[in-house]
């Protein structure tokens, strides 16, 4: 992989990752006049729950589902500056201009109950072709969307104040995209995110009362049982959890306990680019319509002990639930973080490789 790192013209970072080489010839500069946007995130704590909830009026104002000759992820054109200058690019990184987060953020006045919202928030664009989606990409673009999320977590881990970094995938105006053009986040976060701190809360309980890796435990049970396993490799493993939430819900496991994605060898993640494209072109082939889904990156806090408890997994998951019917929190999902689920697991696994069978998902 290679990559040119440079500046938009309000002096945020652009990074262009290649599938092979860089351009000698570089990449065009931003010759925008950006109006200023100030960024006052505030995190307050919800003591009850023990949760730091994000504060970011200024977002009001952001993009919101624009016509596709006006998508702001797409190439520059002579008549249209966007924000990738260049006219074509294969992978581009760069830091929102909207950040629900920011290193820059003013700290309250002293004896404020919040405190300030630090940290960075990066659009990750998967593609230059506005119409594709990442299940669309080659095994090689893949494997350079791979990369760059890697690389980008190895860099913000090094900010200050960043407790954790949370790579994802938001697909579909159903789970309430506000861009069309296939792209991803990152979120370096000032604190560790409640799902990953519970989770890694009962995984340290487990190896407390048992000695073993609850982890490691979770997935050998699901190749022993196979019923729920979708796609297995030698280095990644894609099953329905057998208490899955949503409709389709797939998570997938390096083979071997990994940290984060810069953890990963060149072997896991080559094998990573091609199993999750089959993952994602399964999910596609359900109901032959493109799925909405959420794909968010399990990753081990940036620091301290619990680094050592946890296990990389990617959580993926469809609120489709029917070719014309979607499934939306209901007063206990919303209200008490109870979920009933319409399919059960082994049905939906079921039906993910059926789909998987078919020409598009044969590898």
């Amino acid at each position: 992989m290679d990559l040119i790192e440079t500046r938009l013209a309000d002096d945020r970072e652009l990074i262009y990752f290649y599938d092979k080489t860089a351009p000698e010839a570089g990449v065009p500069a931003d010759r925008r006049v950006l109006p200023e946007v100030a960024t006052a995130t505030e995190l307050r704590y919800d003591a009850l729950r023990g949760e730091w909830v994000a504060i970011a009026a200024h977002r009001q104002g952001r993009t919101h589902l624009p016509s596709d000759d006006q998508c702001p992820l797409c190439p520059s054109t002579p008549q249209r500056r966007t924000e990738i200058p260049a006219p074509a690019y294969d992978v581009a990184v760069f830091e929102n201009r909207f950040p629900s987060l920011a290193l820059d953020v003013p700290e309250p006045p002293p004896g404020s109950e919040h405190r300030a919202g630090r940290g960075r928030c990066e659009v990750v664009c998967f593609t230059s072709d506005h119409d594709s989606s990442f299940g669309k990409l080659t095994p090689e673009r893949a494997r350079t969307v791979v990369d760059a999320w890697a690389h980008r977590t190895e860099a913000l881990s090094q900010l200050p104040d960043v407790e954790h970094v949370y790579v994802f995938e938001n697909r579909g105006i159903e789970i309430g995209v506000t861009l069309s053009h296939p792209h991803g986040q990152i979120y370096a976060l000032p604190f560790v995110p409640p799902r990953v701190r519970r989770t890694l809360d009962v995984v340290r309980a487990h190896r407390e009362a048992t000695g073993g890796d609850l982890f490691a435990d979770r997935l050998a049970a699901e190749v022993l049982a196979q019923v729920r396993v979708v796609a297995r490799t030698r280095h990644w493993t894609a099953f329905v959890p057998i208490a899955a939430r949503w409709p389709f819900e797939i998570h997938l496991y390096p083979n071997r306990r990994v940290a984060d994605l810069v953890g990963l060898d060149d072997a896991e993640r080559d094998d990573l680019a091609r199993v999750y494209l089959d993952v994602l072109r399964m999910l596609d082939g359900v109901y032959g319509v493109p799925m909405p889904y959420i794909a968010a990156w399990h990753q081990a806090p940036v620091r301290g002990a619990d680094r050592e408890l946890a296990w990389l997994h990617l959580e993926l998951f469809s609120s489709r639930r029917a070719p014309e019917k979607l499934k939306y929190l209901a007063g206990t999902e919303s209200g008490m973080d109870v979920f009933i689920n319409d399919i059960a697991p082994e049905r939906a696994a079921e039906m993910l490789r059926a789909a998987g069978a078919g020409p598009e998902g044969t590898r």
